[in-house]
């Protein structure tokens, strides 16, 4: 599982899910010295909102989250739980948060754009039952004694009112030149034994972290393929397959 030093990230996320960690540590400390019965460990729960492009980090933080805080990760495509029939998305919603009320799991729920898109005003019966649904799933959010991640690629999307009650946000941009650099850096030596790279040069493709990641590991099997130690024509060749 993804740990901090896998994460390259700004300052300013980083801190902010450093925050997250802190506080979720100290509610658990709170809970187990303290008791169940304690008017602090009915606190409402810690909520996030993950949002960013594709391949920027959201998952592996939430990894890294699991990992530093020792607890199992949950992780939901909330597109596959949002029904299109009246009252399902409830009812997956309900046995979700159920199965998960006491064992302290991270609930990571991706795709939220899927339920919390903007609705500018009421129109049908529809559009009546999708606003309960998502303050169905904001309620048990607040009301589940754990921390549960809403994940997205497109945060402009999301209703600013349903954002306003999560508790936490995180933003995951598209990395720089420099962190780029790193995140190869970081990826080449774990994949396979590099030959004759340029970072520099790799540096300038401007693409996210997750996909330098599958670049990496498509260069290796191009390179094993021919017997060969990964070198910069099998890392051009699988940036142009990985780039479509």
């Amino acid at each position: 599982m993804a740990t901090w030093d896998d994460l390259v990230l700004p300052e300013a996320p980083r801190q902010k899910l450093a925050e997250i960690a802190a506080e979720v540590r100290q509610r658990l400390e709170v809970n187990k010295t303290r008791g169940h019965g304690s008017r602090i460990s009915r606190s409402p729960g810690i909520t996030a909102l993950f949002a960013g492009p594709s391949g920027t980090g959201k998952t592996m933080a939430g990894e890294v989250l699991a990992h530093d805080l020792h607890l199992p990760l949950h992780r939901i495509d909330l597109s596959q739980v949002v029904s299109k029939y009246i009252g399902e998305t409830e009812k997956n919603l309900r046995r979700l948060f159920d199965a998960a009320e006491g064992g302290g799991a991270i609930l990571f729920f991706d795709e939220a754009d899927a339920l919390f898109g903007k609705r500018s005003a009421v129109k049908d019966s529809h559009d009546r039952y999708a606003n309960i649904e998502i303050n169905y799933l904001l309620q048990r959010m607040e009301d589940y004694q754990g921390l549960t991640i809403l994940a997205t690629n497109k945060k402009e999307a999301l209703d600013p009112a349903f954002v306003r009650r999560l508790r936490f946000i995180v933003s995951f941009p598209l990395p720089n030149a420099e962190q780029r650099k790193e995140i190869w850096r970081r990826v080449l030596p774990a994949a396979v034994p590099a030959g004759d790279l340029d970072l520099d040069k790799l540096a300038r493709i401007k693409v996210s972290g997750g996909s330098i990641r599958n670049i990496a590991l498509q260069a290796a099997s191009l390179a094993a393929e021919e017997g060969e130690t990964v070198g910069m024509k099998h890392l051009r060749r699988a940036a142009g397959e990985v780039g479509g």
